[in-house]
């Protein structure tokens, strides 16, 4: 992937690690009990609705007007959408897919191979957050309308989670030369269609049922996505009805929200906040380059009181990148490191650093508040280590942290998908997240080994892939958040495995 892409991916998860904590707007209400209108509060504020860009908690706004491929479930499992049936070949560098054949766009045009071959490939060549994930693909081959064959440079087992996500997400090709007409205007085989008449693009964006769709209705006739700027007024709007269901991130909402007993709540432990460590070759801050360095600052964090007074006790600490749904999680290493500024000290003074050094980090209010971003200069300040600050906004984020690369690491909320290989190529293989491309003899004879491996195999490659990353420091975790699916008592909410705002089908009235 190109060094522009790679940049635009890196500013989509800003964005949404921004959405998800807080950035502006309002929403108009909901219909009450009963109502033919599902009214969603987001705090996630999509730039288009071309779906070459689609990315994380905006997705529910694609998923409305466009099908993807295949359908993942509220558990993780995959089902038939837009693809009756697919599979892979015996070294899985070959995706063979079958289409549904009764299934057309707005504008009458049939979806068919071409179709899919159109899409995936713009996709791939779009920069979009997640372009990435089609990096392998070296071409499709169209047999006929009803099957393609997606052909990989090299093995890719994340092929299902992919194709059930942004890049599966299948848009009228007629559309693709009208330039940005697909970014105010979206023409997909989805379920609604977009009610440009009651659609205020960066308020709510309302949307009717299709009543040409191919498959089985979704309940609702109607659903609005209301975009809001802070959760106090999303809370607000579900206590007075003008809101069906929304997620809660912050502690302090939850604590809140739980209070009211008309209120319908349901946890997810699904992101995980801590430091990417960028600079693990030492480029920018020579110390990250000795593992007993990156060591040190993880046995300098004290999680469990982080996660207490930060988020109330809301969450899970942890020491790893993998999630509990992902074949590589070892619940024995969420606890890997314990609280030891002395054994941290001892550490830096073996490599060298006995006198400490100097960490300069990019801060994003949203993101590390004033608690969070104190408690951590203190614990590293315990060790030895100063750690510096420097404030930044959203867009000079992008620009700094991803583009002129002048920080060792970062702060983020990331989300941990279910996918070992989707896990590990998002924050391990050379990427917005690892911007230097550091690798080491370990994880270069692994990460073949999960990507191309036989399952069995591939499992144990990844469990030794987790234990590596954590044993030698590569990030700094610090706990799993719980967030709090919440309703007006309507409503029905089904969580969505791997992702952290549900999936529009994942919605029903309460009977």
């Amino acid at each position: 992937m190109s060094r522009t892409a790679r940049i635009a991916t890196a500013a989509a998860c800003v964005a949404a690690s921004l959405a998800l904590a807080g950035c502006g707007g309002a929403g108009n209400g909901a219909e009450g009990a009963g109502s033919s209108t599902l009214t969603i509060a987001t705090m996630t504020l999509p730039q288009s609705l071309d779906p070459a860009v689609a990315t994380g908690s905006a997705l529910p706004f694609f998923q409305t007007v466009y099908d993807t491929l295949i359908k993942r479930e509220p558990d993780g499992s995959f089902s038939p959408m837009l693809a009756t049936e697919w599979k892979y070949n015996a070294d899985r560098t070959e995706f063979a897919l079958t289409l549904r054949g009764d299934v057309k766009f707005a504008d009458g045009s049939a979806f068919d191979g071409a179709a899919v071959k159109a899409n995936l490939e713009r996709f791939q060549k779009g920069g979009g957050a997640s372009a990435k994930w089609l990096s392998d693909l070296e071409a499709v081959e169209v047999t006929d309308a009803s099957h393609v064959t997606l052909k990989l440079k090299q093995a890719n087992p994340a092929l299902e989670f992919y194709l059930s996500d942004a890049p599966g997400l299948m848009a009228n090709p007629k559309q693709f030369a009208k330039g940005e007409s697909l970014k105010t205007t979206p023409d997909g085989t989805g379920p609604y269609r977009l009610d440009k008449t009651r659609t205020t693009v960066g308020t709510k964006w309302s949307y009717e049922r299709n009543a040409d769709y191919w498959g089985k209705k979704l309940p609702y006739k109607n659903i609005t996505i209301s975009f809001f700027d802070n959760e106090t007024a999303i809370s607000n709007g579900l206590k007075t009805g003008q809101v069906n269901a929304a997620l809660l991130q912050t502690a302090d909402q939850q604590v809140a929200i739980e209070a009211d007993s008309k209120v319908k709540t349901q946890k997810q432990e699904i992101d995980f906040q801590g430091l990417l460590l960028f600079d693990r070759g030492g480029k920018l801050t020579p110390a990250l380059r000795d593992p007993r360095v990156r060591q040190a600052l993880n046995y300098a964090v004290d999680r469990d009181t982080m996660l207490d007074r930060i988020r109330q006790g809301r969450g899970e600490t942890t020491d790893q990148i993998f999630g509990p749904e992902t074949q590589a999680y070892d619940k024995k290493l969420d606890s890997y490191y314990s609280h030891d500024p002395a054994k941290g000290k001892a550490l830096l003074k073996e490599a060298g650093y006995g006198n400490g050094f100097t960490l300069k980090l990019p801060r994003i209010q949203a993101i590390v508040n004033d608690a969070l971003a104190t408690s951590l200069q203190s614990d590293f300040k315990a060790i030895g280590v100063k750690l510096v600050w420097d404030d930044l906004d959203g867009a000079s984020a992008v620009q700094k942290v991803f583009k002129d690369r002048a920080y060792s690491g970062m702060v983020m909320n990331i989300g941990q998908p279910t996918s070992d290989w989707a896990a590990a190529n998002d924050l391990v293989t050379p990427g917005a997240f690892n911007m230097f491309g550091t690798t080491d003899a370990t994880t270069q004879k692994l990460l073949p080994r999960i990507q191309s491996g036989a399952e069995a195999e591939a499992k144990a490659a990844a469990q030794e892939l987790n234990q590596h990353l954590v044993q030698d420091g590569w990030f700094v975790p610090f706990y799993r958040m719980s967030y709090l699916h919440v309703s007006d008592g309507t409503v029905k909410i089904a969580p969505q495995s791997g992702m952290a705002v549900p999936s529009i089908y994942n919605y029903a009235p309460v009977k």
